[in-house]
Order: C-alpha cells, then sequence, then structure tokens
C-alpha cells in the first residue's frame, strides 16, 4: 500500500496539484489550480484507504488515530516533495486529506506579494498577522517572510506549527522548527516556552485561543516580533476578532496593547487565473500608523476601511482593489472576481 499512495503523491506532484482527497467510493481525487479533479477510475475500498493511512502513518501514532478518529502529520519523499495529511474517520471508513508543500520556499517576489512585506520583515519587535480562510496560502506567505529573514538577517527564529509544511535550513539566521503535538503539546504551551529561548522573532501557525492570543500580544509587547495566522477574511474582523476572544472587562485593555503592538495584517484569497495553469492571490494589506491605532483604540475599527482606501502610499489597499486589478489586468476571470466586488467595477 505504500507503493501506492507514494505513485498518487508522485502524480499530484508531478500534476500541480495543491490538494489530494482519499475516500471510500470514489477515485483519487486531486485539487488542480482550485478544481477538484478525478485521477483514474478506480474506486478506493475501505482496505485500500486504511491500508494506505497505516503505511505513512507513524507507528506509535496508528493507536492515536484509531481513538481520536483523526490525525495530523508530515510525511515526505525524498527528491519529490513534503506533504501535509490529515487522515479521518469518516462512516466507520478511513479518509485522508493531503497538502502538497513544495520543497522549496517561493520567495515574496514569486508569490506577486507586497513589496512593502519585505520592509515589514525588518521590524525589531511587534505582531505581524496573516490571515484568510482555509487553503488561501497563509503558511506559504509566512514562509516567505521567514525565508526573506533567513537569506537577509542575523535572527534567532522559532517557529510553532501543526503540522511542519516548509522546511528551513539555517542561514544567516537559526530557525528551530517545533511541530505541535511532537515537540510541544500545544500552541500555547509551545509560545511561552518560545519566551524563554531567546528568540529575535516566534512564528505561530495559528492563533487557536485566547490564552495563545494573549501571549503573543505579550511577546510582541516585551521585544518580539511575532508572526501569527488567523482565519478571518480581513483587516477590520481580524481585530475584532481578536479583541472578541477576551471577556468584556478586558477587552478596553486589550484595544490599547493591540494599537500599540500590531505591525501590520495581509488578508489574502487565492483564485484561479484566466489559463487554468495556477492561482493568484489577491491581498488586502493594512499598515499600523497613528491613525488606525487610534480606530483601534476608539473602538471605531469599522472606519479602517476609509483608511486602507486612502493610504496607498503605504502600501494599503483594500481586497476589493486587489481583486480588481487582478481582473482588469486579465489574471483572474470576470466570474471569478464577481462575488467579492461591486458589479460596476467588473462591467
Amino acid at each position: 500500500m505504500k507503493e501506492k499512495i507514494d505513485y498518487l503523491l508522485r502524480a499530484a506532484y508531478e500534476l500541480k496539484a495543491s490538494d489530494i482527497h482519499l475516500t471510500v467510493g470514489a477515485p483519487p481525487v486531486f485539487r488542480l489550480h482550485g478544481d477538484l479533479k478525478r485521477y483514474g477510475k478506480e474506486i478506493l475500498k475501505p482496505e485500500d484507504t486504511e491500508g494506505m493511512a497505516k503505511s505513512i502513518i507513524p507507528q506509535d501514532l496508528w493507536n492515536t488515530f484509531l481513538e481520536q478518529g483523526e490525525l495530523d502529520f508530515s510525511y515526505g519523499i525524498p527528491g519529490i516533495s513534503r506533504f501535509r495529511i490529515n487522515a479521518y474517520q469518516q462512516r466507520s471508513c478511513t479518509s485522508l486529506a493531503i497538502r502538497i508543500v513544495p520543497t522549496s520556499i517561493p520567495t515574496i517576489d514569486d508569490l506577486g506579494l507586497p513589496p512593502v512585506l519585505k520592509r515589514i520583515t525588518d521590524k525589531p519587535q511587534g505582531l505581524v498577522l496573516v490571515t484568510g480562510p482555509t487553503g488561501s496560502g497563509k503558511s506559504t506567505t509566512l514562509a516567505s517572510m521567514i525565508d526573506h529573514i533567513n537569506r537577509t538577517m542575523r535572527k534567532h527564529v522559532i517557529t510553532l506549527e501543526d503540522p511542519i509544511e516548509y522546511l528551513h535550513k539555517h542561514g544567516g539566521s537559526i530557525i528551530d522548527q517545533r511541530e505541535v503535538g511532537f515537540d510541544t503539546k500545544n500552541f500555547s504551551r509551545g509560545l511561552r516556552s518560545a519566551l524563554r529561548q531567546d528568540p529575535d522573532i516566534i512564528l505561530v501557525g495559528e492563533m487557536r485561543d485566547l490564552e495563545t492570543i494573549h501571549t503573543a500580544i505579550t511577546a510582541a509587547e516585551t521585544g518580539h516580533l511575532v508572526f501569527a495566522t488567523l482565519h478571518t477574511s480581513s483587516a477590520a474582523a481580524t481585530i475584532e476578532r481578536i479583541v472578541d476572544v477576551f471577556p468584556p472587562e478586558q477587552q478596553s485593555q486589550v484595544r490599547i496593547q493591540l494599537a500599540s503592538v500590531l505591525v501590520a495584517i495581509l488578508s489574502q484569497r487565492l483564485f484561479p487565473t484566466v489559463d487554468k495553469k495556477g492561482r493568484k492571490a489577491a491581498t488586502e494589506l493594512l499598515v499600523n500608523n497613528p491613525a488606525i491605532a487610534n480606530l483601534i483604540r476608539s473602538e471605531k475599527v469599522h472606519q479602517i476601511d476609509n483608511i486602507l482606501q486612502t493610504s496607498k502610499g503605504m502600501g494599503m489597499h483594500l481586497m476589493s482593489s486587489s481583486i480588481k486589478n487582478l481582473y482588469e489586468s486579465g489574471v483572474i476571470s470576470r466570474e471569478s472576481a464577481f462575488p467579492y466586488i461591486e458589479t460596476e467595477q467588473t462591467t
């Protein structure tokens, strides 16, 4: 079975698929440039998916998978790629959702991200957030920023990831990558420990709970540059989400802290290109300045969009503006852009 799943992983990598879905009752399915495509005609049976899962899940974790019904782990094929895998039970059968992680780390320029991100990585301390829905490329964006730091600076970087996707080699910087569930119990515990490990920069794969968010803000206050992700769709929504996690009696203080430590929020979403050969990220960028900090402190987050529209000189922009630019330059189709921008902008 290991040969069978390795064959599918190689095929998906060669076709430049982003994801693979293996589930009972259907052939293998690849996500190619955002669309699901069946690969072959062989219908997978329960013994197929269970056998493939068992062949790649670390032996000491197999019982954990059976007990909990789901498991996140990484898998690699030397010379090909690494894979982020979620095995899960459904209708008493095993399914696998697999994300293909390229071995080479794309640069900020390769990804077409705002060049101002390079200046943001130079900040000595603060909080940088990358947000967007699942599958929007947040991990890749963070990897490109850490890689830029690794190539241009001498820093100690600690990452907390679930699971580790891109592997960073020590360059000008030292990069220690810790995997949640293996190297540390959870994000909040790993983040607390990181503060005692002499880091300059800390990457938190996901801010999932109050304790992790509180510790990340504290780390940014105490002289560290902290990168993290959230599943939010815009800069304003990100700020509201962070504040709302805290009890009402703490929210005023959190707004003051966030206004002080926030460096930038990059929100992104992937769109299939017109030629169907790839996907392109549309972005929204907030770079904290006195006007934005004042809106955060005074509970006027709803006015932030106005500043993003009028601060292009700082690199700021709205998601709708980025999507409109991609559409008007012929990179993405009208059908892709239309749901996210007003009708008159696309006609």
